[in-house]
Formats: structure tokens, C-alpha cells, sequence
């Protein structure tokens, strides 16, 4: 039980450096967060290789949402040095929370059609968060298509790194013991 704590409330707390340092133009608030949280959680995981695996996968689909989102002209980050690309802070935010798929996010993977509706309805919630309670995000008018463009990004690469956790869950497996029945 204490793992799930300390991986859903460092989570947390990247999320709000990230954003908080965002908003004055800083990146190394996020990045600092990040380096901790995840070198913690990697030193206590029970599956280090997978969560790895996790952590590049979701880098890619951070260029892939946040970019297009950004591209469109729908969303715009603050502290981005390139305006077209995520920024490092949310880099950060996605490596982070690509440790807690195999832990505090484990419940994502009781059904298919889970990932795809988080990702659809609450990670759109987390921009809007961060865009009205810190500026670290901003929504061209109007709104909706941003949150649209990022709801239906998330909804496709949590529903590809569910699949991805469940199938490294699944292949890292320990074998049966020599004489047990299946």
C-alpha cells in the first residue's frame, strides 16, 4: 500500500512543479521533479524493464499529442522554446506519469474501454487545470477544439499504453513452478 501512495502523490507533485514552473517560465522545476520521482519509483518497481519500456513509449506519444496540439494552433505551452513542440516540463509530465501505469493507474487495465475514456474525458481536465489555475497552457477560442484535440490524443496513447502495460505485465510474468498445474 505505501507504494501506491507514494507513486499517485509523486505523480502529484511532478504534475504541480511542472505547471507551477511553466507558468514563470522554467523548465528545471519539472524536470528536478521528474529525475526524482521516477528514479524512485524505477529503484522500487517491480518491473523496471517494463516501466522503461513505459516511459519511451510515452515520451513518443507526447510528441505525437502534445505536438499536434500544439501545430494546430489550438494549444499553446508556456516556457515552449519551440512552439510547435512539447516543451520539457511536458515531457517531464508524461515520463512521470508513465511510472504509475504499473501502480497507482493499475485499475486502467481492468477494461479496454477504460484508457480510452480517461484519456477522452480527465487528461483534457488536467490542461484546463493548468492553463486556469497557473497559465502554464492556453486554449485558443474557442476552448473545445483544443480539449478535443488533446481528449482524443490521450484517448489513443493511454489505450496504447494500457495495451502495452497489460501485454509487459503479462510476458514478465514469472513461470510457473516445475510440477504445477496451470
Amino acid at each position: 500500500m505505501p507504494r501506491f501512495w507514494t507513486n499517485l502523490l509523486g505523480n502529484q507533485l511532478v504534475w504541480l512543479c511542472a505547471v507551477a514552473g511553466a507558468s514563470r517560465g522554467w523548465q528545471w522545476p519539472a524536470l528536478l521533479a521528474a529525475l526524482l520521482y521516477i528514479s524512485s519509483q524505477l529503484l522500487t518497481s517491480i518491473h523496471p524493464r517494463l516501466d522503461l519500456r513505459l516511459l519511451m513509449l510515452a515520451l513518443a506519444c507526447a510528441w505525437l499529442v502534445d505536438a499536434s496540439a500544439a501545430a494546430s494552433g489550438t494549444v499553446r505551452y508556456a516556457a515552449a522554446p519551440l512552439g510547435w513542440a512539447p516543451p520539457p516540463w511536458i515531457m517531464a509530465l508524461w515520463a512521470a506519469f508513465a511510472m504509475t501505469l504499473t501502480t497507482s493507474m493499475r485499475f486502467l487495465q481492468r477494461h479496454p474501454a477504460l484508457p480510452f475514456l480517461f484519456g477522452l474525458l480527465l487528461a483534457p481536465l488536467a490542461y484546463l487545470s493548468a492553463a486556469r489555475g497557473f497559465a502554464a497552457v492556453q486554449f485558443a477560442a474557442p476552448m473545445w477544439r483544443g480539449l478535443l484535440v488533446l481528449g482524443v490524443g490521450w484517448s489513443v496513447a493511454l489505450s496504447l499504453l494500457c495495451w502495452a502495460t497489460r501485454r509487459g505485465v503479462r510476458d514478465t510474468a514469472a513461470p510457473p513452478l516445475a510440477g504445477a498445474s496451470p
